[in-house]
């Protein structure tokens, strides 16, 4: 593929410590457009060797609004079923950008290893150094090492390194929308995680009018019902968590968007500094980022003053532990105080708290969110849309929490895009195919 990709999967045996290049064939993005719809092809290319499959869609990094997306594809240890890991921020965009579309990580390195991708090369390297460090040691120790505070990282803490099926794949410091435990699927491949960092160009089929086709839906995007909204705390508000807002709004420092998103649906909080303090400090990071409302909801739920309870959710950040589940299963066990619930989290096992709908991750709501998308009112009717608005976004390459609140990014749109992005016209029969498959 010319356009919009760089034409490259990257295999990485982990077992013989080798990696190698393959082409990514024009026929397989004319059948399974991208995103998730070649990641599960891949999935199912290496059901023998215990794959785990990153990929992005045809739109990630490019300049239509909310192409942020990455997706990791693999069997979960919690549902037994394959499950997709959207990976946002600015990591989804870095994967493409490091000159690889997709990547399949293969068999178990006999030592701690990581995996590290940049301008097109992967070297696989040895993690002991880290093995046993939590999130953010790690993450800090890789960019230090390699000099750039950009690098982008998916790594486990020691929560994956003991495989508990709770593991998230964190990104850089944060949570992510891992409720799979796939964070344990790294650790049984004794994978501490993998970095990224590059500056790949991508080219445009029909340039300008890709442009003009990308500003024409933000244009619309600036009429939208979400304006003069933002964060966390409004989102909550939405999905009739007033309550929550209030609770958490006093520690707000800022809100901050994945890359390219317009609305800025990530929350920093400071828990060691005035949150009224403008400029950013320099040194340790004064708080945290929530990127789930679930896990501003559960926090809440856990009993505890939002202070308590946010640093509780630190904990399990670093940990590399999922926090939304954590804060559920220690409120269950009649847990009240931090101490408690950071003692505990060792010993956690996850007891049936996921609230799935496989195979997309519940990290963001499961109605539609300020935009009215003509859904009616019954949730059953939103359980079908929500499904397929996710797996437009896992296919494209779009932000999932943005699907829920901009009708204007329709399937005709993002089929538009990639028509002048890569000269590639996608049916709306084939669209529809995909779309039935990955939602079955």
């Amino acid at each position: 593929m010319e356009y919009l990709s760089s034409g490259k999967i990257l295999i990485v045996d982990l077992a013989a410590g080798e990696t190698r290049e393959e082409e990514l064939e024009d026929d397989l993005i004319s059948k399974r457009i991208g995103g998730i719809g070649i990641t599960t092809h891949l999935l199912g290319n290496y059901k023998d060797q215990d794959p785990i499959v990153m990929g992005c869609g045809l739109l990630t990094g490019t300049l239509y609004p909310a192409s942020d997306l990455s997706i990791i594809t693999a069997k979960s240890p919690v549902t037994k079923t394959v499950c997709h890991l959207p990976v946002a921020l600015k990591a989804g965009i870095e994967f493409k950008y490091c000159g690889f579309d997709y990547l399949v990580i293969l068999g178990k390195s006999a030592n701690p290893s990581m995996l590290w991708i940049h301008d097109g090369v992967a070297d696989l390297m040895d993690a002991s150094a880290v093995w046993g460090k939590d999130v953010w040691q790690t993450t800090d120790a890789w960019r230090k090492e390699m000099g750039d505070d950009l690098i982008q990282t998916l790594v486990i803490g020691n929560c994956g390194e003991r495989c508990s099926d709770l593991a998230q794949v964190s990104v850089n410091y944060w949570g992510s929308g891992d409720i799979w435990g796939f964070g344990s699927l790294f650790g049984e491949k004794r994978l501490k995680g993998i970095a990224m960092r590059g500056m790949g160009l991508l080219e445009v089929a029909e340039a300008e009018g890709f442009v003009d086709h990308s500003i024409k839906v933000l244009s619309a995007l600036k009429q939208a019902p979400w304006g003069g909204k933002t964060g966390i705390t409004d989102i909550v508000t939405a999905m009739g968590r007033q309550d929550v807002s209030d609770w958490m709004a006093p520690m707000v420092h800022r809100n901050s968007s994945s890359y390219n998103v317009p609305y800025p649906y990530s929350t920093f909080l400071y828990l060691d500094e005035d949150p009224a303090l403008l400029k950013e400090p320099e040194g340790v990071e004064p708080g945290i980022m929530i990127t789930s409302p679930y896990v501003a909801i559960a926090a809440k739920d856990s009993g505890m003053s939002a202070s308590e309870a946010f640093k509780t959710i630190r904990s399990c950040l670093r940990y590399g532990i999922d926090p939304e589940a954590a804060m559920q299963i220690s409120a269950a066990e009649g847990k009240k105080t931090r101490g408690e619930m950071e003692a505990a989290l060792d010993s956690m096992s996850r007891k049936d708290t996921v609230g799935s709908r496989p195979p997309f991750s519940h990290y963001c709501p499961g109605h539609p969110l300020f935009a009215d998308f003509g859904t009616g009112k019954d949730s059953g009717d939103f359980e079908e849309w929500w499904m397929r608005r996710q797996a437009l976004a896992y296919l494209f390459g779009v932000d999932p929490m943005f699907m829920l609140m901009s009708p204007e990014i329709s399937a005709q749109s993002m089929m538009e895009a990639v028509r002048l992005g890569t000269g590639v016209d996608i049916s709306e029969e084939t669209l529809n195919f995909l779309v039935t498959e990955l939602c079955a």
